[in-house]
């Protein structure tokens, strides 16, 4: 069976509260006319066209959709820039002088860009990276914190052509390597540092090892964030200073004409191989996909502030910070810190200061809140909201209801969303205006898409049942491809099913259709929404001189979504100790990055095997999570995790 914690996902579809469209939300939703299901179900490629016809295209598609399973292409021969569809389109109407990014610091500096404010700072640095010869299809890395310079990095890239690959702030040095070297990135662009809960995140110094070993990079740019107390040095050559690069540069940068199949960016995501997939989004389909899912999902108002607390360097952020919001004209907020510095009210602090509306955030982040407790949202004045959103992992009905109740004032409908980074796009959420809303559930497809669970053998599971979620035909924003790797895109996505969009969640539909997400089905952990490949996380064990052997799995967290379990066999001679254990950690921590760190590490003398040596993750969960084991028939020797049962049991928490 595809799920293994049947209890909660029975108490999941007994879920009987019901949550109707408020009655003055729907009067003036953007969404409000239950047709357009219909509609677009009848004709999709219409459908899409009318939203696309929204935007800016210097050259109309002559072509809707190609569909040559399993590759798509979109508007074919349409020509269009999204930075363009971002900023210049905005700029001859009254948005001109509207709040485009509101930014503010961890240590509380802040600073409000407007849209002609954004595009000449677009311009500018979009000029300066001509100036360093980089040409329409140059690949260029990102390593930002949350500042203001990411997205107009990410947006002068677009406005010349040059496909953009962000990679997370947290990640190590040795994680920047592995995607500047795969993508062959010509400029890296960095900061001397960043702040994380009142501390300096050395960036520029992970950033110099990282190119070390990276031959591509002809020259590294860096923001000034920090100052002197980064300790940031400067390789005469190779580095430029960002404010410098873009002093005198022209204020006017005209946009590059790219056609709608034209690369926009190289998103680094998990895989179960272990190494990072580079998931290649295009023009137009993902602009149209994240712009329209922006206006209806989030029903975002000309008067609305939109606040998205996502980090860019995931996929969220790049859709619903930068490219839908910004496409949609909304004035976004944009926030460099932790939710718990300096206290544990900073986000409804920032909710009140700038009378947010529409707030968006992860399931993880709601756990952690509700155990904080009620104390810290009642101390602000939450009154603006009107929206609440969900993202990154499925929510337990308990964490919405108290979402809904003690951010949203009982008064806002929450929208569950349901999406990856390979879908670029919103696929499966609530119509704020017009669906009827349960806790738990991502509801139903959105207009457009058109989705199905399905069992071990691809036949559509009856109402009531659960299996595997697909998505049965193409949608804009899709992934076009694993960067320099088609063969490993068509095995990873389409091999399963054909035809079919193997999503590796698992799902469930209720008897009235909602669909209820159960989470990863593969080797790919979900730690508060991020994504790690448990190979990845084994291959950094192992590289410690101490480590035979290494299993990962995720064990169900009830802040965290999952939490990361590692078992572990010593060499022989090495001894296990606390300290070795903490050594591990941070070990992964330097390999991968803080958000790979290992919640527990249980040392083993074997690793249950089948006979062909695969390793049983399976029956590690089982172990973990404190459950009867399963079906040991297939292990070469039960014995070895009855005892590693019998011993997790005696020590608990390693």
């Amino acid at each position: 069976m595809v799920v293994e914690r049947s209890a909660s996902i029975e108490a999941l579809l007994e879920e009987r509260r019901r949550f109707p469209v408020p009655e003055e939300f729907g009067k003036r939703a953007n969404v409000r006319d239950p047709g357009i299901y219909k509609r677009a179900a009848r004709n999709p490629e219409a459908f899409w066209a009318r939203v696309a016809q929204e935007l800016h295209w210097f050259k109309k598609w002559d072509r809707v959709l190609e569909w040559n399973p399993p590759f798509a292409k979109w508007f074919l021969g349409g020509k269009l820039n999204v930075s363009y569809n971002c900023l210049d389109r905005h700029l001859d109407t009254p948005r001109k002088n509207k709040a485009a990014i509101i930014w503010e610091g961890e240590p509380g500096d802040d600073r409000v860009l407007t849209y002609q404010d954004l595009h000449r700072e677009v311009c500018r640095f979009a000029n300066a990276l001509k100036s360093l010869g980089v040409k329409k299809g140059d690949r260029v890395t990102i390593y930002l914190p949350m500042i203001p310079e990411l997205p107009i990095a990410m947006l002068a890239c677009a406005r010349i052509g040059a496909p953009h690959s962000v990679v997370f702030g947290g990640f190590s040095a040795e994680s920047l390597r592995d995607r500047i070297n795969d993508s062959q990135a010509k400029i890296l662009i960095t900061s001397d540092g960043g702040y994380r809960r009142g501390t300096i995140v050395p960036l520029k110094r992970s950033a110099d090892e990282a190119v070390q070993g990276a031959p591509s990079v002809e020259k590294v740019v860096v923001v000034r964030r920090v100052g002197d107390k980064s300790g940031a040095t400067m390789q005469e050559g190779r580095d430029l200073w960002w404010h410098e690069l873009v002093q005198g540069q022209p204020l006017t940068c005209p946009p590059e004409e790219m056609d709608s199949e034209d690369m926009l960016y190289i998103l680094y995501t998990s895989g179960t191989t272990g190494k990072p997939k580079g998931v290649v989004h295009t023009t137009a389909g993902y602009l149209v996909g994240t712009y329209a899912t922006t206006r209806w999902v989030f029903d975002l108002k000309e008067e609305d502030t939109y606040w998205c607390t996502a980090d860019i360097g995931w996929v969220t952020g790049h859709s619903y910070i930068v490219y839908g919001p910004l496409a949609s004209g909304a004035a976004s907020i944009m926030y460099e810190g932790a939710p718990d510095f300096p206290d544990r009210d900073r986000f409804w602090a920032i909710i009140e200061k700038y009378r947010v509306n529409v707030f968006y955030t992860a399931p993880t982040a709601i756990r952690t809140f509700m155990r904080w407790g009620e104390e810290y949202p009642k101390r602000h004045d939450l009154s603006s909201l009107r929206l609440l959103g969900t993202v990154g992992e499925p929510i337990n009905p308990e964490a919405w209801v108290w979402y809904w109740k003690h951010i949203g004032g009982e008064r806002c409908p929450v929208v569950d969303t349901w999406w990856q980074t390979e879908t670029g796009m919103i696929l499966i959420s609530p119509l704020p205006g017009l669906t009827t809303l349960k806790p738990g559930s991502a509801t139903f497809p959105l207009p457009g898409i058109e989705a199905d669970v399905v069992d071990e053998q691809g036949n559509s599971v009856p109402l009531g049942g659960g299996g595997y979620l697909v998505i049965t035909r193409p949608w804009p924003a899709m992934l076009r491809t694993i960067y320099g790797d088609p063969d490993r895109y068509v095995k990873q996505y389409w091999s399963r099913y054909p035809n079919l969009y193997f999503t590796g969640d698992g799902a469930k539909r209720d008897e009235e259709g909602y669909f209820w997400l159960l989470g990863r089905v593969d080797d790919v952990i979900k730690v508060s929404a991020h994504r790690l490949s448990t190979m990845e996380i084994e291959s950094a064990l192992v590289d410690h001189s101490a480590v035979a052997e290494s299993a990962v799995i995720g064990k169900a967290d009830e802040v965290k979504g999952e939490a990361i379990v590692a078992f572990v066999t010593l060499k022989n001679g090495v001894n296990q100790s606390p300290e070795l254990i903490n050594e591990l950690k941070q070990h992964v921590v330097r390999k991968i990055g803080a958000i790979a760190r290992p919640e527990q590490i249980i040392f083993t003398a074997e690793l249950p095997k089948t006979r062909s040596g695969k390793i049983m993750r399976r029956l590690l969960r089982d172990v973990a999570e404190g459950r009867a084991l399963g079906d040991t028939t297939t292990l070469a020797d039960p014995a070895v995790v009855q005892a590693l049962k019998d011993k997790y049991g005696e020590e608990g928490e390693a």
